[in-house]
């Protein structure tokens, strides 16, 4: 693995953006505007390194599965933060019969220098973004700049089959929803359920449009109705599912949850086990189930415990883009926080001149997909991370 820095193509602001990608830069509190597609600088890797990778993603998909297994078997929901009886009855329903679900894919955010073994930070496994840059811009910016390369990049051909292998899953006779919301002032969400729903458009299915906020209730057929007021029977949705099942509509959607076989008349993507996998709690359950694993990092639920002697980071179970991710270095007393946390021990991003490094593993269909790497000038990855392509020489 190294970072090589490059000149950027002329144009490539527009190139990247007729290519999907349609926020290539971040406004900045000053109000400044700077890359957020960043083609200055790239990354190498041989291809050893990567089907080596590749092994330790499937591995932890595997475990992380156990895991989600061991959650439901055990009626460890508590830990998750699942207190309402309802939905832990409802996700437990989705993991058995999960058979019968669609579901697409998933994001491990890794540590990885080049020279140890890669470890988990965390699993995006029920709404991941950075999907449309990882799967298109880098794909032909490699085959530009690096033509006869090769990159870790087979997601949207995976992402097609995947559709097509679960066609059958969707109910007939009505068109499959993508579901953005429209409060995303970046548009992120939008793109990327504009992407999905080219994919599965391509593998030969029927879709629609709508925004969160336009979904309807029908009182008088008590169920979910687009804005054309078409009853809503199969739906994508980036829309996280803790939110879905705690607003106002939360009743609703568990009145008419479709959790395979059809009993319920919306069935929504991803499916509600991805609770299980989504949540930071699931990092100290892997360490329970697989301690001193070299994949992982020691985590736990109910404090730092002996991470004191090497630093530790507290991430609340439920977050997105390091919301609430506090960073204590070692020797630092436990500082008791308000919300339930993982405390997992520190292990500071890789430093690649000056740049903080995260590689975003993809998973479709329980296999190995691709990669995206985000660089961020501080420990924690926020929403100021800059993407960069990578290429296999």
């Amino acid at each position: 693995m190294e970072r090589r820095t490059t000149t950027p193509r002329p144009g490539w602001q527009q190139t990247v953006e007729e290519q999907g990608l349609i926020y290539p830069l971040t406004r900045y509190p000053d109000g400044s505007l700077r890359p957020y597609w960043d083609e200055s600088a790239y990354y190498v890797f041989g291809l050893p390194e990567i089907e080596a990778l590749e092994e330790v993603v499937e591995e932890l998909h595997r475990m992380c599965l156990a895991a989600a297994e061991h959650i439901v078997t055990e009626d460890r929901f508590a830990d998750l933060g699942i207190t309402d009886p309802r939905v832990a009855r409802a996700v437990a329903e989705a993991w058995h019969r999960r058979a019968e679900l669609p579901s697409l894919y998933g994001r491990f955010d890794l540590h990885y220098d080049g020279t140890g073994p890669a470890r988990l930070l965390e699993y995006n496994a029920d709404t991941p973004t950075s999907l449309v840059e990882a799967a298109s811009p880098q794909w032909f910016w490699m085959e530009e700049r690096f033509p006869g390369a090769d990159q870790w990049n087979s997601l949207h051909e995976r992402l097609i089959d995947a559709w097509k292998n679960q066609a059958a899953l969707l109910p007939p006779g009505s068109p499959l929803y993508f579901a953005y919301s429209s409060a995303d002032e970046l548009g992120e969400d939008m793109m990327t359920v504009a992407y999905l729903k080219e994919t599965a458009e391509q593998a030969g299915l029927d879709t629609d449009w709508i925004a969160m906020e336009e979904i309807g209730w029908d009182r008088l057929s008590g169920r979910f109705v687009d804005n054309r007021l078409r009853f809503i029977r199969s739906i994508f949705k980036l829309y996280p599912w803790e939110w879905l099942t705690s607003d106002r509509f939360a009743g609703h959607v568990l009145d008419t949850l479709d959790n395979g076989g059809g009993t319920g008349s919306t069935l929504w993507i991803e499916p509600a086990w991805k609770m299980l996998l989504s949540n930071k709690a699931l990092l100290a359950i892997l360490w329970d189930l697989y301690p001193d694993h070299p994949n992982l990092l020691p985590a736990y639920l109910d404090g730092p415990r002996d991470l004191t002697a090497t630093g530790w980071v507290a991430k609340p179970l439920l977050g997105r883009e390091g919301a609430g991710v506090t960073i204590h270095e070692p020797g630092t007393d436990p500082t008791p926080r308000d919300e339930p946390c993982c405390y997992q021990q520190l292990a500071p991003l890789p430093d690649f001149d000056g740049n903080r490094v995260v590689l975003g593993a993809w998973v479709v269909e329980n296999e190995s997909a691709g990669l995206g790497i985000r660089e961020s000038s501080g420990l924690i990855t926020d929403e100021y991370a800059r993407f960069l392509p990578h290429v296999i020489l």
